[in-house]
């Protein structure tokens, strides 16, 4: 109980709105449910619809038409038009989308969050009070210790992994029940078998870090800037960026660098600034994760799980790890995955290691070497165009 009401303290203003929008809606839906007795609802954060979730959907709407199938996602997400053209839809956090979270045989999400409400459904869900179908397709690769994820603070009904390895750490750490866990893939890779690549081109694609945050730090933006501005974050990015040494590569080999931070460290873009003339900052939604990895030859990163998608291309990468000690303690924990041992590129913590590798592999046109080949074939177990097909296939066996 007391940690449910430190929960509940995480329920904000704007979302006691939602409390009452669920009250509204569980009648409405228990009726509703005589009528859609098979609905399947997919969504993945709102805003994009380029995930697992997205997908999945698109695929079942393909090759399954008969499958009653709805994705939420905002009217005014950039992708709205192409979801719209794809399927069924419904608007993300709206009344629509309560009805029919609460009416669906089975949801689906690439997110732990993927709900109308994140806080109100957390503690429905979580604390047993609302006893529904879940599956979680994941947005990535799980590499770490991440206790969010583990079956006390989700109550997945299926949880989607993708190798043997991640499979196993799940299965034996995070306390499912036994059978929850599958080993199916991510549908998005579905997608990655397919792609065309520029030249020399180089993604610097660094993940976002707990203690900068990824809401209002203060009660100032500007405030929130000047912080992120004296972050080790900042300071060591620009410098990777804007690198003399990195421009003169630029130069001598034709490279081009295109620099995209995660989603959460957006809207922080506009505090980088540009030296090189062949770097490009890159913002969303003018750009998306999957078009810059499938486009890109070469990538730099920390430790996000955008090296997975990037290597499963058998493509090159490097990473750049200047607080990897912080970033174990105070972000995920350690897990299985050794980057030294297991990544699928040198690691580096300060700038002249890490260029004088961008030089070697520029040299020799950003060919992945044999070391990071075969660590591909032991690492990933399934390598086809049939995730979204293996995820169906379970969903509709667990729910026929």
């Amino acid at each position: 109980m007391s940690r449910f009401f430190e929960k509940l303290k995480d329920v904000k203003p704007k979302d006691i709105l939602h409390i009452f929008l669920f009250i509204f809606a569980l009648p409405i839906a228990l009726v509703y449910k005589r009528f859609r007795k098979d609905l399947w609802l997919v969504c993945d954060n709102g805003v994009e619809a380029t995930d697992n979730g997205f997908c999945f959907f698109e695929y079942v709407c393909k090759n399954h038409p008969e499958q009653d199938c709805v994705y939420a996602v905002y009217k005014n997400s950039v992708d709205y038009e192409n979801v719209k053209k794809t399927g069924k839809t419904v608007k993300y956090g709206s009344f629509a989308h309560w009805i029919l979270y609460l009416t669906a045989k089975v949801n689906i999400s690439s997110q732990k969050g993927g709900k109308p409400n994140y806080a109100v459904c957390y503690l429905l869900e979580v604390y047993g009070i609302l006893r529904n179908s879940r599956v979680f397709l994941q947005h990535g690769v799980i590499l770490t210790n991440i206790d969010f994820l583990y079956y006390k603070n989700t109550k997945m009904s299926m949880f989607v992994t993708s190798t043997y390895r991640e499979w196993e750490y799940v299965n034996n750490n995070y306390g499912y029940p036994e059978g929850t866990v599958k080993l199916l893939g991510l549908p998005r890779w579905d997608k990655l078998h397919d792609f065309k690549t520029v030249p020399n081109q180089i993604l610097i694609m660094p993940t976002w870090r707990d203690w900068i945050g990824t809401d209002a730090l203060s009660k100032s933006i500007e405030d929130d800037k000047k912080a992120f501005c004296e972050s080790d974050y900042f300071k060591n990015w620009s410098k990777i960026i804007n690198s003399k040494r990195l421009e003169e590569i630029c130069e001598k080999y034709g490279c081009t660098v295109m620099f995209y931070p995660h989603r959460d460290m957006q809207r922080f873009i506009d505090c980088f600034s540009k030296s090189n003339p062949y770097l490009t900052i890159c913002k969303y939604p003018e750009y998306t994760v999957q078009e810059l990895m499938k486009s890109s030859a070469f990538m730099i990163t920390d430790y996000s799980s955008v090296q997975i998608d990037f290597a499963y291309m058998k493509k090159p990468l490097a990473y750049f790890q200047f607080d990897y000690e912080r970033f174990s303690e105070q972000h995920y924990g350690k897990g299985y995955f050794d980057y030294a041992e297991d990544g699928f590129g040198p690691v580096y913590n300060e700038e002249q290691g890490l260029m004088n590798y961008i030089e070697q592999m520029a040299q020799r046109s950003f060919a992945n070497t044999e070391l990071y080949l075969n660590r591909h074939k032991e690492f990933f177990d399934l390598y086809d165009t049939e995730n979204s097909k293996r995820n169906y296939e379970a969903v509709k066996e667990r729910w026929p």
